[in-house]
């Protein structure tokens, strides 16, 4: 299957960037090079794109999609986390701009045995971003004991039956382990009740996602991630961060407020004496989303979420 995803959300990232043709930035979710191909076009030979994937598939694509820009963008197989080294490791200490957009990919849900999909019944469970890795979905739902379950599902999936899920999924497994989205869908539904069902969306989309999020240590990353981005940037350089749920936003948000206001001081202290200085501004005071033709078009974009956060300078 040809590596597709729709870009979402690709002017106002291009615009907030404000992209400079002699800069330096970086797109730490490459994907299948939507964004970056824009953000490449806007470059001249002076100017640079890192790209940054974990995902083999995603890497291929994106490598065939900006090959007519190859005198100006690197692409390099690690995760963003990583991005301070990448940096180093090529002589760059300071960018223009960054962006994350931390959505899985069209590609990845809809190419069954990569194991995302709660759609198909016979997808083995999968689900890693890097298949270097040796931990897969599977050993989740079959190893993880029963309050691991219900903490994950719980946290990451702000499931309201997390603990009922949890027990079936302990008890279905006695039988013989669960192997495919179809038997772990299945066992979701048993332990929901009915009424929920009928009125709800898919029954097994929150735990499926809390599963992809534990096993690829996604919201770990992304909060451990910032504070190095914001480091990186350049005076009046911008970091640009699309999230898909609630969970990301909230990490972004908190750590963006915390950059912009640092300050620690009790509020009837006149004066800061905690000596925290801001390191720039939140351009988004509230996050941008998807116009209503883009989700009619792309109905994937629907909660997408867009902040932004400009370096000081």
């Amino acid at each position: 299957m040809e590596f597709v995803h729709k870009s979402i959300l690709l002017q106002e990232c291009l615009d907030f960037l404000h992209i400079k043709p002699d800069g330096i930035y970086v797109d730490g979710t490459l994907g299948g090079g939507g964004h970056a191909w824009h953000i490449a076009s806007k470059l001249t030979k002076g100017g640079r794109l890192i790209g940054i994937d974990q995902d083999a598939d995603a890497i291929h694509a994106a490598s065939i999609r900006l090959q007519e820009f190859q005198d100006r963008v690197t692409i390099v197989r690690r995760n963003y986390s990583e991005i301070q080294q990448v940096l180093l490791d090529f002589g760059i200490e300071k960018v223009d701009g960054i962006l994350l957009d931390l959505g899985v990919s069209s590609y990845q849900l809809d190419t069954p045995e990569r194991g995302f999909t709660y759609r198909e019944e016979d997808a083995p469970l999968d689900m890693r971003m890097d298949q270097r890795q040796t931990l897969t979905a599977k050993e989740i739902v079959n190893q993880y004991s029963e309050y691991e379950l219900y903490r994950m599902i719980r946290d990451y999936g702000e499931e309201k039956f997390a603990k009922n899920i949890a027990k079936h999924i302990v008890a279905e497994r006695q039988k013989k382990p669960i192997e495919t989205a179809g038997e772990l869908t299945e066992t979701i539904r048993h332990a929901i009740p009915q009424k929920v069902r009928a009125v709800g969306g898919h029954p097994a989309k929150q735990t499926f996602q809390a599963i992809r999020i534990e096993l690829n240590k996604e919201l770990e990353v992304l909060s451990n991630s910032l504070d190095t981005m914001i480091e990186l940037l350049q005076p009046k350089g911008r970091l640009c961060i699309i999230t898909f749920h609630s969970l990301e936003d909230r990490i972004v948000k908190v750590g963006f407020k915390n950059h912009e206001n640092p300050c620690i001081c009790p509020p009837d202290f006149p004066v800061c004496v905690c000596g925290r200085i801001s390191k720039g501004r939140v351009l988004t005071k509230k996050p941008v989303i998807p116009s209503q033709q883009e989700q009619e078009e792309n109905p994937r974009s629907k909660s997408a979420k867009l902040r932004v956060f400009e370096r000081s300078e």
